[in-house]
Parts: C-alpha cells; sequence; structure tokens
C-alpha cells in the first residue's frame, strides 16, 4: 500500500539537497517513521555515514527496526539496527539505526564530533522529552561549529512548527497528510465525581461496542502497568471477552510480551496499553479506542525532592493521536471516558518535560561532559530561573559541583556514572 510519505519524497529529498534543517510535520498514518531513513540511504545522502533516529521510546525503537529490516529483506542488526540501554544490536555495516534519547544524548557527549554519522532524524519530536531537546541543542551546535555537513531532521505528527522554526532558522518545513478512515467521538463520563474505576468503565464500553460490531479489533490507553493489570483481570472475568485475546503492551514488559500485541490473530483482539501505543508503531486491524485519558508522566515532587511518574490527564493533542488509532485501516470509534465539558478545558498540548521535572541530573551530566556555561546553553525552551537554581543548589549540597566554579567534583565525576537522580546517585558512593 502506498504511504502518504511517498508524495513529498522528491520534495523532502530536494530540500536535503539546498538545507542541512528540515522540519517534517507529517501525521500519524504517514508512514514517516519507517520510510524516511530509507529514503535517506536509497538517494545516497548518507554517503559513508549512518542515519541515526531517535525514538522516545524503547518499544518504538525496537519495533520500527524491525519493520525497517523486513521492509529492506535485511537481518536485524545489519544494514539496520537499534540501541537502547542494555541492547544493542548493531554492526559495522549498520546504515540506519535507531536510539533512545538517552543513548543519542551520551553519544553526543562521549564524541561531540558524532564520528561516521551523517544525519540525525528526530522522530516524535512532540513529546518534547529534555533529553531530546538537549540532544537537539547539541546537534545544533555541532553543525553550526564543526560539522556543517550534519543533516538534521525533526518530524512529528503535532509539532508546533513555529517554536522549531524559531529555534531552526536555516531549516525547511515540509508537510503531508496522513492515512486515516472517519473515526467517530463518543464521551462517556466516568460518573459523579469520577469515583468509579476507570478499569470498569472501560470494560462497560468494550462489551458495548464488542456486542454491535462484529469485526475489528480494540485499543484501550490506560495510565501504567497497574491500571492495565486490573483492566484485563476485569475484562477477562467479563463475558463479553469469550474468544477474544486479551493482551496487555507497556514499556517495561519482554520483547517477546511486546511482539504478541502487534502480531495478527484469526480471533480478534483487544491490547490494553500505555502511551506507548499512542503514536509510532502500528497495531493492524484496530477500529476502536477506549481511552481513559489518563497517563503517567514524568514531575518534580517538592516533598520529595526528586522527579516522580504522576497520574495526570492527557492534553487534547494527545487524544486526537490517540483517537487516530482507530481509524489507520478502516472507520472507527474512539470512547472517550471523560465528559465534553472536561474535553473543552484540557491543555491544547503537553508542556514540555523541562518545565515538569527536577533538572539536577540533567545539569550534572552536561557539566560533566564541559558544559559549564549552563546558564546561556542553547535550550529550544529555557528552564525556569528558579528550577535552574535549584537543581544547582542540590548538585552543590550533594558535593557534585564545586561551589565557587560550578566545576564537576571527582564525587560528581562518580555519581554521573549512574543512571539515576543525584540523590540517588550519591548514596553509591563508595568512598563516604
Amino acid at each position: 500500500m502506498r504511504l502518504p510519505i511517498f508524495d513529498v519524497e522528491e520534495a523532502f529529498i530536494a530540500s536535503v539537497d539546498r538545507s542541512r534543517q528540515i522540519i517534517l510535520q507529517a501525521p500519524t498514518g504517514s508512514g514517516k517513521s519507517t520510510q524516511i531513513p530509507q529514503m535517506l540511504l536509497d538517494n545516497d545522502c548518507l554517503g559513508s555515514g549512518e542515519c541515526v533516529v531517535l525514538q522516545p521510546r524503547r518499544l518504538a525503537t525496537r519495533l520500527l527496526s524491525k519493520r525497517i529490516a523486513e521492509e529492506r529483506n535485511t537481518e536485524l542488526g545489519d544494514e539496520v539496527g537499534y540501541q537502547i540501554r542494555f541492547e544493542n544490536r548493531r554492526s559495522k555495516r549498520t546504515k540506519i539505526r535507531l536510539v533512545t534519547e538517552g543513548i543519542l544524548v551520551r553519544q553526543l557527549l562521549s564524541d561531540p564530533q558524532l564520528n561516521g554519522i551523517s544525519a540525525l532524524v528526530f522522530d516524535e519530536f512532540h513529546e518534547r522529552h529534555i533529553e531530546g531537546d538537549i540532544a537537539l541543542a547539541l546537534a545544533k551546535q555541532l553543525q553550526v561549529t564543526q560539522r556543517p555537513d550534519l543533516l538534521i531532521v525533526v518530524m512529528s505528527a503535532t509539532l508546533e512548527t513555529g517554536i522549531l522554526k524559531n529555534y531552526l532558522p536555516d531549516s525547511e518545513i515540509i508537510t503531508t497528510k496522513g492515512r486515516t478512515f472517519p473515526v467517530g467521538i463518543s464521551y462517556q463520563p466516568l460518573g459523579t465525581g469520577n469515583q468509579r474505576p476507570v478499569w470498569e468503565a472501560a470494560t462497560d464500553a468494550f462489551r458495548k461496542w464488542s456486542q454491535e460490531t462484529k469485526s475489528g479489533d480494540a485499543l484501550i490507553f490506560m495510565p501504567g502497568a497497574f491500571e492495565i493489570r486490573r483492566t484485563i483481570d476485569q475484562l477477562k472475568n467479563d463475558h463479553s471477552t469469550r474468544g477474544w485475546k486479551v493482551l496487555p503492551l507497556y514499556g517495561d514488559l519482554s520483547p517477546d510480551q511486546q511482539d504478541l500485541a502487534v502480531q495478527k490473530y484469526a480471533q480478534r483482539k483487544v491490547i490494553v496499553a500505555t502511551n506507548v501505543a499512542e503514536t509510532s508503531i502500528t497495531i493492524d486491524g484496530v477500529t476502536a479506542v477506549i481511552d481513559s485519558g489518563l497517563v503517567r508522566a514524568a514531575n518534580f515532587d517538592p516533598h520529595r525532592g526528586i522527579n516522580t511518574l504522576l497520574i495526570e490527564k492527557i492534553s487534547r493533542a494527545s487524544a486526537d493521536q490517540r483517537s487516530g488509532r482507530a481509524g489507520r485501516t478502516a472507520p472507527g470509534i474512539s470512547m472517550r471516558l471523560w465528559s465534553k465539558a472536561d474535553q473543552e478545558v484540557r491543555q491544547d498540548q503537553e508542556a514540555a518535560e523541562i518545565h515538569r521535572i527536577d533538572l539536577a541530573e540533567t545539569l550534572l551530566m552536561l557539566t560533566s561532559a564541559g558544559k559549564h556555561d549552563l546558564e546561556h546553553f542553547d535550550w529550544i525552551e529555557a528552564p525556569t530561573r528558579k528550577s535552574y537554581e535549584r537543581a544547582l543548589e542540590l548538585l552543590k549540597d550533594l558535593g557534585a559541583l564545586d561551589r565557587e566554579q560550578l566545576r564537576i567534583t571527582p564525587l560528581g565525576k562518580q555519581m554521573v556514572a549512574f543512571p539515576a537522580h543525584p540523590r540517588h546517585s550519591r548514596m553509591f558512593d563508595r568512598g563516604r
């Protein structure tokens, strides 16, 4: 099936020839995640280097690399590979490598020249994780100073192109449409005071839909693994799921368990997932989305002084993204477990992570790589003065930074080796 992204292939390659900065706005279903890296490779845009594709989530990194390798009829880890924490499937022959944000940031800090890399593709950038912001800032600095040949492509389904265009003034913007079918939207509030468990409401919505339709699969969005388990228990105890496959999908599952959720089956299936299923990966056959409207997102907890995953309402943009999963292969329906009035007062988009989390771990990592003028770091959106000063004061109190020069101390160098918040990594110091 011809993907919409192919309609702009000629314009995209022409832009690559003219500019080293490309902003691609392409909605879910356009094929951007799998096809853009292949276009760069097949049109000789990489030379002797590789294309590194940044993905916000480990699940999408692994599944997309597998899909691209299959499309190119090659073994995963050969021409196409991926790299996430504790997994490295690549070789000297790899030309397309998908990585998570933390992997790319650490490579930019350990190898500032990005030797052997010709192009960086930032996929699903609208999620605005802080490590993605840092990676783009470091890549831009490298491109401006020492690597004018480095190609930077930033793409997303719901991208704020105005902010990016101001940040990448020399960039060219390309827009394409997605391949979607009509999706009906219904609102089904949990009830007065929202005291009813969300997994019960989701099961009721599924029961009603499954009784009315005789084809198609269902995708239920829950905020986390606990809610997923409760929902699955509720579904399996309900008569409406007889003959159905009921499967979980979230980041901490084993790769084999994750693969089960995206496979095709002779029987119908219902997948209960976190927001890992919101973008990037395709689950064929889904014609119904049941959306809790909730997500577990990283936020700073002032009582504990660390970043914590807290349940919060998703934005209208995320709700639209989730609804779109029901219209990929056929007309569908999205059942939202909140009221229309609630929908109207939700945020347009999620706030960038830099405005929600503690910066101590980020500042320590940048300082360890020699980035000392952090106050003037080229953020796409700068943190507030309060959050910046709070993080610095904590690092000084922990002994990670020198109080006068704000240089990293020997203790700080030990702490940065642990992928944990400085409050936790400080406890791993064996010398004190």
